[in-house]
């Protein structure tokens, strides 16, 4: 045996609410340990045993790859909630948030929510995407003015024409590493997780960008069934490494020379399924053992010119990006209205130092601050506030200001 590591992370409702003090059981074979949340609704990194690591490097059906966990948390007015199926990889971090309802005073017991994760596609399924739609962009020209990154995605959860399932607010970046999450391992060698996160960013991009839904009367963005889309799983359990390189590439999607907008990029498991045409997961992880880059990658299996074109406007924040970094000794009004966020964002992560003044001079105050959300909402710790950060700053800022009013919980 390995040994992977695990982090839950408790919520009421969304992220604006960390719960602290929740009771956290983890239990899997011959293993039971109980935990609690501290004043961002965090557990301690939890080192638990997982399979040896050459199971999930190459295709195989005899050990699954990853160990699979129940976790179970209380806290007293909240409803109970059951995941079964967190997966742990070795040497790798699975991320894994619960979100919790409150209950009436009057009952006198918890009612219990029991959430199933099903296996990753690589080892339960065909893997990929199995629609055989044609590019909707040859046909439709019903399209967006221009190629934005949505702040949320709406996934139903269903076949489209399904009315009694329901549609999740999912924020881009949530969606994408759910994705990958269910698809890849992140033992993989880093360039192949970036070609896999290329293509599955680029379907996501072209599915809206043509507005394929919505043009059909439909109020979603995209399935949750790789029959249809791709497969999304709410509550899925994230991958760190994953959600650290869909951090760092999300603003980019490929494209085609002589074509302006996102490429549809399918994909399949080489291994089941081998369309010609579509990226091969086990088969960018064997090019990726061989030295090709991300982009060498995508361009074996698509287009041998194709391009990874940056989008970094986001639809439904308010707040723009200056262009730039903002960094120790940086004075500009965009490192005060970040100054301000993060104050406002301290009120419910009080692990996040306040700034004082908030005057736009990127002094050690803020820096550490910045470091600190950082640590929190498992970015790459830096001090540095990037396009990513900013993204995120900016998001949980909205959570925490306007308590998602509205939104279906992610």
């Amino acid at each position: 045996m390995d040994t992977g590591y695990l982090i839950v992370s408790v919520y009421h409702d969304n992220v604006a609410e960390p719960i602290s003090e929740a009771a956290v059981t983890v239990r899997g074979d011959n293993y039971e340990q109980s935990f609690t949340t501290d004043s961002n609704g965090k557990t301690p990194k939890i080192a638990l045993p997982a399979p040896l690591k050459i199971y999930s490097l190459t295709p195989q059906t005899e050990v699954r790859p990853y160990s699979v966990y129940q976790v179970e948390v209380v806290k007293p007015g909240y409803e109970t909630t059951i995941i079964n199926g967190v997966q742990v990889l070795p040497d790798e971090t699975s991320l894994q948030n619960v979100f919790l309802s409150k209950i009436s005073p009057l009952l006198k017991s918890a009612p219990i929510n029991v959430i199933d994760i099903p296996d990753n596609s690589l080892w339960g399924g065909t893997g990929g995407n199995t629609s055989n739609t044609n590019n909707p962009l040859e046909t439709d020209v019903r399209v967006f003015p221009q190629i934005l990154i949505p702040e949320y995605v709406i996934v139903h959860g269903g076949s489209p024409t399904n009315t009694n399932v329901a549609n999740y607010y999912v924020p881009f970046t949530d969606y994408i590493k759910n994705v990958a999450s269910g698809e890849i391992y992140s033992t993989w060698p880093t360039e192949a997780i970036k070609a896999n996160i290329y293509a599955i960013l680029s379907f996501t991009m072209s599915r809206i960008y043509s507005e394929w839904y919505l043009s059909q009367g439909y109020k979603f963005t995209i399935t949750s069934l790789p029959q249809y889309d791709q497969s999304y799983v709410h509550n899925r359990t994230i991958f760190q490494k994953i959600s650290d390189v869909v951090d760092e590439i999300f603003e980019y999607h490929i494209q085609i020379p002589g074509r302006n907008y996102p490429f549809f990029a399918q994909y399949n498991d080489g291994i089941k399924v081998n369309n010609p045409g579509w990226l091969s997961q086990w088969g960018s992880k064997y090019l990726a053992d061989q030295g090709y880059n991300a982009l060498q990658i995508l361009r074996y299996y698509y287009v041998d010119n194709l391009t990874l074109n940056s989008a970094r406007e986001i639809e439904g924040l308010p707040l723009s990006f200056p262009g730039y970094n903002l960094e120790l000794n940086a004075c500009s009004e965009a490192v005060q209205k970040i100054q301000i966020m993060l104050n406002t964002i301290s009120g419910s992560y009080p692990a996040i130092p306040k700034i004082n003044p908030t005057n736009g001079s990127y002094q050690n105050s803020t820096v550490q601050s910045v470091e600190k959300f950082q640590e929190v909402f498992s970015l790459p710790i830096t001090g540095i506030v990037d396009f990513n950060t900013w993204y995120r700053i900016s998001y949980i800022y909205i959570a925490v200001s306007k308590m998602l009013q509205g939104v279906v919980r992610n």
